[in-house]
């Protein structure tokens, strides 16, 4: 492989790229032409109309992706590697794929196992992450949150992935503020620490969370929280919820941008839980780049 490269994160509804030489950030971009907006399997062209820039500079350089881009819907399906997962198994399960323009490229293959609720449990694009926290801070364990559309809470023991479940955490909030009645007839909505904190708390009672939900609305009503400030209390009941299914006192690493991360910070501050933030960019260029420094190996 060349020194200079490029690492690819394509998931359902975002693309972003980044120009690597070795593992040092070189130009990044991003667009909104995820999985759902390709047209007629078209990625190939997708990809080259992405890249077309830093092909004209640097040339046919290899270009590694992850995310669902290897999913059924995907360019090309990648099997899911079963748990546990490192860096040797998810290395075994990376496919080839061409491209018009010659540049040397692969998909990565996501994870599958079984969650800590025993359901069966799939991960795209996170493991990447996780890989790559280990590289950037290596420890016997790791307990990791990758906060997201769909949040992973990832337990890892010597590099690789041991156990890992899903929460809907940011989907549940897209649906529940834009499609439920809870976000109907809302006025435009302010962030506010304390209903945030408000719904941090609530979340932690023993009450059923269909119910607890509800009091999205019903506390509008009644003047607790003002009409502006329902998504932040909206919020906070759910990452408040996500959160409380970790054991109490437990520490861990959040994953993440430093948005979404400084929320977890902030909810953690309700619960006898410390969260370490490391930057999701970060985690997945280093592990991209270890998984390409292992492909060169293999190709040389």
């Amino acid at each position: 492989m060349k020194r200079d490269w490029i690492a690819v994160d394509w998931g359902t509804t975002n693309f972003r790229a980044f120009l690597m030489n070795e593992n040092r950030v070189i130009a990044r971009t991003s667009a909104p032409c995820g999985l759902l907006t390709v047209e007629n399997t078209a990625f190939a062209a997708t990809l080259h109309q992405q890249l077309q820039p830093w092909i004209n500079d640097v040339g046919a350089v290899p270009v590694l992706m992850a995310g669902m881009v290897g999913s059924q819907q995907g360019w090309q399906q990648v099997p899911y590697v079963p748990l546990p997962a490192g860096v040797q198994s998810v290395l075994a399960g990376i496919q080839p794929v061409e491209t018009p323009w010659g540049s040397q490229a692969w998909i990565t293959p996501g994870v599958s196992g079984q969650s800590a609720w025993d359901q069966p449990d799939v991960m795209r694009g996170e493991e990447i992450q996780l890989l790559g926290l280990n590289a950037l801070h290596p420890a016997p364990e790791h307990y990791a949150l990758l906060p997201g559309t769909h949040s992973k809470h990832a337990q890892m023991k010597n590099g690789c992935i041991t156990a890992f479940s899903t929460l809907m955490t940011g989907e549940l909030f897209s649906v529940l503020s834009e499609h439920s009645l809870l976000g109907r007839a809302l006025p435009p909505q302010q962030e506010d620490q304390r209903s945030f904190l408000a719904g941090v708390a609530a979340a932690q009672r023993p009450v059923p969370f269909s119910h607890l939900i509800f009091a999205a609305r019903t506390r509008r009503l009644s003047g607790e929280i003002a009409a502006e400030h329902v998504h932040s209390f909206l919020s906070g009941l759910l990452i408040g919820d996500e959160l409380s299914s970790l054991p109490t006192g437990q520490r861990a690493w959040i994953v993440g941008s430093p948005s979404l991360a400084a929320r977890y910070q902030l909810a953690a501050t309700v619960i006898d839980i410390s969260l370490t933030t490391v930057n999701g960019d970060d985690c997945f260029l280093q592990g991209l780049a270890l998984l390409r420094s292992h492909l060169q190996e293999l190709t040389s």
